[in-house]
């Protein structure tokens, strides 16, 4: 069993930056796929972020393309989101998530909540205007 706990989320105003943390423990592996989504009140859950294990090659949802930055610690089992110049529309609960199958596909297989059986507890971020 994989575990999974996000840190670092918080409020700021348009234009600032916040730092994800997600620390895995459990069953861990360097080969887990990892990845970032984000649900705001009301809407359903939407991938952000994902980082390959096999090669690091990263995925991003065109609404953060440019301002987010994923990342991981393989020595820590941690996965990073960079966000700046966030949004107001940026707000929501970011969720981490690990995909331990080890299947490499391309951005369809890999930004589909589907894909990931681990999930973290979520933190908040706020960005107020």
């Amino acid at each position: 069993q994989v575990h999974l706990v996000e840190s670092g989320g918080g409020s700021v105003q348009a234009g600032g930056s916040l730092r994800l943390s997600c620390a895995a423990s459990g069953r861990t592996s360097s080969s887990y796929t990892m990845a970032w989504f984000r649900q705001a009140p009301g809407k359903e859950r939407e991938f952000v972020s994902a980082i390959r294990s096999i090669d690091s090659f990263t995925y991003y949802a065109d609404s953060v393309k440019g301002r987010f930055t994923i990342s991981k610690d393989n020595g820590k089992s941690t996965v990073f989101l960079q966000m700046n110049s966030l949004k107001p529309e940026d707000t929501a609960v970011y969720y981490c998530a690990a995909d331990s199958s080890r299947y490499y596909s391309g951005f369809a297989y890999h930004s589909a909540l589907g894909s990931y059986e681990h999930w973290g507890q979520g933190t908040q971020v706020t960005v107020s205007s």
